[in-house]
């Protein structure tokens, strides 16, 4: 079991580490965001299963699998509520975006 936590250690710490690589490099916010919560959160949901792997049914366990449905819906939601008022708020896309799918939703 130790085994399997530590490889779930090491591959939520490398989604966390790109998470966080995307948002130095990508252009625009909503970009940032995307690469905020899709890899941010497999890392950390990640890290959570290891450390429920290593600690079993403990308490910590036990808070670590409540903490991983709540963490995935919370930030899912909060980066998607803060793209769309980006949206709305007038942040323009990057020169690089192909398809603004929002906009056709707004005519």
């Amino acid at each position: 079991m130790n085994s399997i936590s530590y490889i779930l250690f090491i591959i939520g710490a490398a989604f966390d580490l790109l998470g966080c690589l995307g948002l130095l490099r990508l252009p625009d916010v909503y970009n940032r965001l995307q690469s905020a919560t899709k890899s941010v959160t497999l890392g950390t949901c990640s890290i959570l299963l290891g450390l429920f792997f290593h600690y079993g049914f403990s308490a910590i366990g036990i808070k670590a699998l409540i903490a991983i449905p709540l963490l995935f819906f919370t930030s899912t939601v909060a980066a998607h509520a803060l793209i769309r008022s980006s949206y709305k708020a007038g942040i323009k896309l990057s020169d690089k975006t192909v398809v603004d799918h929002y906009k056709e939703l707004k005519q």
